[in-house]
């Protein structure tokens, strides 16, 4: 998940801003950034020094490889994009609306900053780097390793986690089983570094699998394992643990990053090195990811997109597709924009909406806190009634939220995330019935709050009123969900008299709505005594 200190644009206008002062001009990518280095080992030496920490695992990633190459035609999808583009997303999916993600790891102990704490403390002169040596000493002394044996999850349990998600309103979860830090949360057989052989010594993310289903919910994962190749890069530009051998099979080869004018995420000017040894382990990890946790989705980060990606992702796609196609089980898998052939897997909007009704299901992500993904310290938190007028928003679009939690390191749902999530459940289930496996209708909506759309475009949104609509259908009946308590009559212009309306009931109460209709609309006059909600809900069935 990208850090939100770098991104206040979405990734497609800076890519627009890039090519607008001359990225293509005279067919040269100026603004290439290569910082100078304290350590002077080359591309090569430095993917070295990782084989080498990781060899005794080398027979592993190549059985791996094996069972990919033997799945990715076994089916009826092969590992190029042109095939891919025939993929079907699970009707599930469809239906549930909202799900939580879950960001939870080392970067959970010094909470601060967020969940790229494990860069930023490398970053010279930045908060985090400041903030690093005044708490815990200089990183030769103590370096992101370090945080390993603090990592006891003392206070996890899976089985609470899972009814709070219930409880929530959510239909699936998608933990994040390694974020950029290259840390597993599983019992991964192709790294030392992971929760089972390190820290807590518990496969964490088996046991969310197993509470996850066990509420009937689906179990889902993500993986940010491909920006790992140079996450840990600044560590290389003065003394630290970054440069020791020793720990190469934590930090990886660490890859000096190389990008372009349009910034961290102008994935057309990244020319950050990549070696096929590289992308050979991040398709073992994959599949070994999907093969011992079955999830129903797999999430990937937006450096998934990097151009040397281009062609071992198929592979991983039709194996995965394939494989649920044999099984007769669920695959989906989450991108970001630009990144997959359209249509060879679910686009994920990171914190912004799309502009109208999207032919294919999407998705949206955000967090429930404000300043990050990962939990820190005095954070403040998303109001239910902002969530559920975001969830109404993207349903209406054919999409689904997905709402991230950082737990605290040892285990706990922070209190603020606790509260938000129970309202919105409590909402939920007074009115889901406007959500969960509702489709489009001819418009997604009305009134006069323009939403933002785009990636990282939450921030200029604007507060909803009682003149804003969003619509659903379901099972031949019509959802109009408003955003604010109106006082009084209110107009839907949308349905006219060509839409004849036989009943309208505001969901919450047991009355009736009286209403009229013509060829202005329809006006609904709103019941004095209707209990408040974070959003009103009408059911309207016509003639």
């Amino acid at each position: 998940m990208k850090s939100d200190d770098h991104h206040t644009m979405s990734r497609r206008n800076l890519l627009k801003g890039a090519l607008g002062i001359g990225v293509l001009a005279g067919l040269g990518v100026p603004g290439l950034a290569l910082a100078a280095s304290n350590d002077n080992t080359t591309p090569v030496e430095r993917d070295q020094q990782w084989l080498k920490a990781t060899q005794k695992y080398a027979p592993e990633r190549k059985r791996w490889l094996a069972e990919v190459d033997k799945g990715d035609t076994n089916g009826p999808f092969r590992p190029d994009w042109a095939a891919l583009q025939a993929y079907q997303t699970p009707t599930w999916y469809a239906d549930a609306k909202f799900g939580i993600f879950v960001h939870w790891g080392l970067y959970s102990i010094p909470a601060f900053g967020g969940e790229w704490y494990s860069r930023n403390m490398y970053i010279k002169d930045s908060a985090a780097y400041e903030h690093h040596i005044k708490t815990y000493g200089p990183h030769t002394q103590f370096g992101y390793k370090d945080f390993i044996p603090q990592f006891k999850a003392e206070a996890f349990d899976a089985s609470v986690w899972a009814k709070l998600f219930r409880d929530a309103g959510a239909r699936y979860v998608v933990p994040v089983a390694e974020h950029h830090d290259g840390f597993s949360m599983y019992d991964s057989h192709l790294s030392d570094y992971t929760a089972v052989k390190m820290g807590p010594k518990r496969d964490l993310l088996a046991e969310m699998s197993k509470a996850i289903k066990a509420q009937g919910l689906h179990f889902a994962l993500s993986s940010h394992r491909a920006e790992h190749d140079w996450f840990f890069d600044e560590g290389r530009k003065f003394p630290s643990d970054v440069s020791d051998p020793a720990h190469a099979g934590l930090y990886g080869p660490a890859q000096s990053r190389i990008i372009g004018a349009g910034g961290d995420v102008d994935l057309f000017g990244d020319y950050t090195y990549v070696s096929q040894d590289w992308l050979d382990d991040w398709l073992a990890r994959q599949a070994e990811l999907v093969e011992r946790y079955d999830p129903e989705l797999v999430y990937f980060d937006w450096w998934i997109g990097q151009p040397s990606f281009r062609n071992t992702l198929p592979k991983f796609l039709a194996w995965y597709y394939n494989k649920a196609a044999r099984e007769g089980g669920s695959a989906i898998v989450n991108y970001k924009l630009g990144e997959f052939a359209d249509g060879a897997g679910v686009l994920d909007i990171e914190r912004g909406q799309a502009p109208g009704i999207r032919k294919d299901v999407w998705q949206t992500c955000t967090s429930i806190s404000d300043k990050s993904w990962g939990y820190i310290e005095n954070d403040t938190y998303k109001s239910a009634e902002q969530l559920i007028h975001l969830m109404a928003d993207v349903v209406s679009k054919n999409g689904n939220l997905l709402l991230n939690v950082g737990p605290h390191a040892d285990g706990r749902i922070p209190d603020g995330a606790k509260d938000t999530l129970l309202k919105m459940g409590a909402w939920l289930k007074v009115n889901g019935e406007a959500i969960y496996g509702s489709r489009p209708w001819v418009t997604f909506g009305e009134g006069p709050t323009e939403t933002a759309s785009g990636t990282f475009a939450e921030s200029k949104s604007r507060p909803y009123t009682a003149q804003d609509f969003r619509f659903t259908v379901k099972d031949d009946v019509l959802y109009a969900i408003e955003m604010t308590r109106p006082a009084g009559e209110v107009t839907i212009t949308s349905i006219r008299s060509d839409y004849p309306v036989k009943s309208v009931h505001l969901l919450g109460t047991d009355a009736s709505v009286a209403f009229r209709q013509t060829a202005e609309g329809l006006t609904l006059t709103f019941p004095a005594n209707a209990p408040e909600q974070l959003a009103y809900v009408y059911r309207i069935e016509t003639r």
